[in-house]
């Protein structure tokens, strides 16, 4: 049967014994030429440069050049650098000289890492897509945290990788492990790392504070060295195919039960590497004694964002808004949103408290706050001048329609009904306009004129309140006397 190492002990015995051309074991072997050159290459033969002149030819040069600078430059790129300088060939020519000029990558050995128990942690993210809630397309990450001795898992679904869920994972790990590694390693995420030259590193001051709350040490890998932290890897291509592929469920609260049952029932149960006699979840009984013991509260990881109440009652919060009382329209507020929770802060007091929604666009209410709304918006227009108006002279209403079909103004019209239901009382405006509205005399100055000549009016001789304001100085009547004087001197002197 012809095997690889068949054909390379076959390429080696035609050409150095029956000195047969690399083209002639080609076609007699059913291979390509260019595999009887790498064979021929790797076993130390000194091949003769080719005969036949091609395009690429007096390219050479250039193509050394470039690649002797920028070793992992693709050969599309040659390829566009050589056309402009006049190659008309194609790339295959151009791909061949390529792969004989580029300096080959030496392999690297690494070592197996061996940890002791509760000493290493090891965490990452892992993009499972999207989901749609109602409106909205949120995304699926699982957080991951691999315990690197027993390699005991734990994972958390969550809708984004932000610092807040970041936070909420290790809170979740830790309280599932019953206790805390004394190194965790990160890749070079955000959450983790926010700026790094070399091996002087600056680390995310929320992660340095969760650290420094369950007394570990978070500790960056280091850039394209995904070695360092090869459980986690695995455990993420393990959590793809044993868990999530065909995986239904109804919300992110069953796929998180789901996923936990997992972890602690087929995870655990799977064979333990370094001895396979045992399982994973009796490597974790030995492991956990070992592990740093848990704070005796949690970290608070809450997102606490700004908020405003507009002139609506509604403050918003990850594209959806949540109500609040009336009385705090208008003012600068806080939201401290969880997982599940959202609550409302106003100083130190919570205000308000929802259950979270994923959805876009989403109203989230309490009926309590729509109900105080409710009532204090029917007070107000009980207080006002209409209802007032109305319940003194129920056809106060009918009379201003008339008005409104005249075309006289609204609310001044309701200013003069107040200030004669104020002077005239209820009883003799009811009957005014009850005889306007008879006669058809819809007119403020005739209703006016009727309530002044009211017997009732007449009878008492009384000015109205807002006549009897007016104050009338009297003038003395000598100055008129001196006027009559001044005239019987000018007859006088005519005669």
């Amino acid at each position: 049967m012809t095997t690889p190492e068949w054909i390379a002990a076959e390429v080696l015995r035609l050409y150095h014994v029956e000195r047969w051309r690399r083209n002639t074991i080609a076609r007699q072997l059913g291979i390509h030429h260019s595999a009887v050159a790498r064979i021929l290459a790797r076993n130390g033969a000194k091949l003769p440069p080719p005969t036949r002149t091609t395009k690429v030819d007096k390219y050479m040069p250039l193509i050394r050049e470039t690649l002797e600078r920028y070793p992992t430059l693709c050969a599309t790129r040659l390829l566009e650098m050589c056309r402009s300088r006049g190659y008309a060939g194609k790339i295959t020519q151009l791909r061949a000289a390529v792969r004989r000029l580029r300096p080959r990558v030496h392999a690297v050995a690494y070592l197996r890492l061996r940890t002791l128990p509760g000493e290493q942690a090891q965490v990452d993210w892992a993009d499972f897509g999207g989901v749609v809630i109602g409106r909205a397309r949120r995304r699926l990450m699982a957080f991951v945290m691999v315990l690197s001795w027993s390699r005991a898992v734990f994972v958390r679904f969550f809708h984004d990788a932000r610092m807040p869920n970041f936070l909420a994972g290790h809170v979740h790990a830790f309280a599932f492990f019953g206790g805390v590694a004394r190194v965790v390693l990160y890749d070079n995420l955000k959450s983790a790392v926010l700026e790094r030259q070399g091996t002087a590193i600056r680390l995310n001051p929320m992660l340095v504070q969760l650290a420094a709350h369950y007394r570990y040490e978070p500790r960056p890998v280091a850039p394209f060295r995904g070695n360092e932290k090869g459980r986690v890897e695995r455990t993420i291509r393990y959590l793809r195919e044993s868990f999530f592929a065909g995986r239904e469920y109804v919300d992110l609260d069953d796929l998180n039960a789901q996923v936990l049952d997992f972890c602690r029932g087929l995870a655990a149960a799977r064979s333990w590497p370094h001895d396979h006699t045992r399982t994973v979840g009796s490597a974790y009984d030995e492991e956990r004694p070992q592990l740093l013991p848990l704070p005796s509260e949690p970290f608070p990881c809450a997102a606490k964002v700004a908020a405003r109440a507009g002139k609506t009652p509604y403050v918003r919060f990850d594209r959806n808004d949540y109500s609040v009382p009336h009385t705090h329209v208008r003012k600068e507020l806080v939201v401290v949103a969880d997982e599940t929770r959202v609550r409302i802060v106003d100083g130190v007091q919570v205000i308000a408290e929802h259950r979270r929604s994923y959805d876009a666009g989403a109203i989230v209410e309490d009926a309590a706050h729509v109900a105080a709304l409710r009532h204090h918006k029917a007070a107000a227009r009980e207080h006002g001048a209409l209802p007032r108006l109305y319940r003194a002279v129920p056809r106060s209403e009918e009379y201003l329609r008339a008005l409104a079909e005249r075309g006289e103004p609204l609310a001044r019209s309701v200013r003069a009904l107040e200030e004669m239901l104020d002077e005239y009382g209820l009883v003799r405006l009811a009957a005014a306009i009850d005889d306007a509205l008879a006669r058809e005399l819809v007119y403020l100055p005739a209703l006016r004129k009727a309530l002044l000549q009211h017997p009732s009016h007449r009878a008492s001789g009384e000015l109205p309140e807002r006549l009897r304001a007016f104050i009338v100085h009297p003038h003395a009547l000598s100055t008129y006397d001196k006027l009559h004087i001044q005239e019987d001197d000018d007859d006088g002197e005519d005669t």
